[in-house]
């Protein structure tokens, strides 16, 4: 049988006593079989010897012990709330092993679906890691075309540290940046040989199993998330565009802050206007979903650069195949958090506007983490200006190095 509680116990003594009491107290009449009053002469207690009144004391601390009723119940409650703790511990632990499974089971498939890209984690039942993602702070990748080789040049000319500075910053840091390219429509083509070349020379780009074109930016971004979770076990993943000037050493700053939060999801929030008439730039063709003609979109990230933590590009990566997909890939990535418990975190420092805004701001010791023209949604000819918003608004080269995260 289950011990009851030393709480209950003295509950019901309690009660015992009461009820023992008031039954004294009446002192209720006897009633014969036809429902009289029947009184009867009191019949005296026969004359205890001391020995029967030992007998008695021994025996009535036998069967009732003399329990401290507050003591106990203040131990009862102890009782409780270490329970509580010690399930609240099993269930985070639980939560974690959870997301590590989900993790690895990104990464398998992840692996999978990129030849390329090798088997960076696989996991069978009974066999080892054959290769585990190393640890880092986060992984940014800046979404390129194959256009795009003056506008990676100017960057690596700027933000971007180059050759060893970049393995440092790996290393020491634990930040990784990577220019993220899939293939063209003809692999092997003339494109893709332009690309090899450039990363023989710089080793600073991620290759996707994706086929290039600007209407494929939603499914860009879900492989991306995909293949770089399946890489490196990083805290956050970066998506920037590569129009976009980057303070580092502020962006890591910024991202520091939220480092504890299991699901965050961070950027300059907007809510703009769904464009029904075909033909117009962001165009939606599935306008309809979104109500009446006029409406606005959900709130959600601005395009040019946003980041998620680990739990959320694993999600992304795990339900890949179920997301859908709108024009528009920054509303199609904040369509993805809707109905999750996701902390959306509007940090204007990651949209700043180009000098004299960003000027401004680093002359006042806030030097902001990224800076574009809204107008153009990235900096405004961005090859011939990187240079210069690089001078006014940077931090300063050595900033990143003298940075604690």
């Amino acid at each position: 049988m289950a011990s009851l509680p030393d709480g209950f116990f003295c509950f019901a003594l309690l009660v015992s006593s009461s009820v023992f009491l008031l039954s004294t107290d009446l002192k209720l009449p006897n009633m014969d079989s036809q429902g009289r009053s029947a009184m009867f002469w009191a019949v005296p207690d026969p004359v205890q010897t001391d020995e029967d009144a030992s007998l008695d004391k021994v025996q009535s601390k036998t069967s009732h012990p003399i329990v401290n009723c507050e003591k106990k119940e203040g131990s009862f409650q102890a009782d409780i709330l270490s329970q509580v703790s010690q399930t609240h511990d099993v269930i985070m632990t639980l939560d974690k092993t959870i997301s590590s499974l989900e993790v690895q089971l990104a990464a398998a498939r992840a692996s999978k679906a990129d030849n390329d890209e090798g088997s960076p984690m696989v996991t069978e039942p009974g066999a080892k890691i054959l290769k585990e993602r190393p640890k880092v702070f986060f992984v940014m990748g800046i979404i390129t075309a194959f256009s795009s080789r003056k506008r990676r040049d100017s960057i690596r000319e700027t933000w971007m540290p180059q050759g060893e500075e970049l393995r440092k910053l790996e290393v020491e840091k634990g930040i990784i940046i990577r220019f993220v390219i899939g293939h063209s429509a003809t692999p092997g083509g003339v494109l893709d040989r332009a690309v090899d070349a450039e990363e023989a020379q710089h080793k600073d780009f991620l290759r996707l199993n994706h086929v290039e074109g600007y209407h494929e930016l939603s499914s860009k971004t879900q492989i991306y998330f995909s293949t770089a979770v399946a890489k490196w076990d990083a805290d956050f993943f970066i998506k920037v565009d590569d129009d976009v000037h980057i303070n580092l050493g502020m962006v890591g700053s910024t991202l520091a802050r939220h480092r504890s939060k299991p699901r965050v999801y961070i950027g300059c929030m907007k809510s703009g206007p769904v464009l029904a008439q075909s033909g117009v730039k962001y165009h939606e063709p599935e306008y309809w979903k979104f109500g009446e003609e006029g409406n606005k979109y959900f709130r959600h990230a601005t395009g040019q650069i946003y980041a998620i933590s680990k739990d959320l590009a694993t999600y992304i990566s795990v339900n890949r195949p179920i997301l859908h997909k709108y024009a528009n890939e920054d509303v199609s990535l904040g369509s993805w958090f809707i109905g999750l418990d996701v902390e959306h975190i509007d940090d204007r420092s990651l949209c700043c506007g180009t000098p004299l805004d960003c000027e401004w701001k680093a002359q006042a010791g806030n030097p902001c983490a990224a800076s574009f023209d809204w107008s153009c949604s990235g900096i405004c000819k961005s090859v011939e200006r990187m240079e210069e918003v690089h001078q006014r608004c940077g931090e300063g080269d050595e900033a990143i190095w003298h940075t604690s995260f």
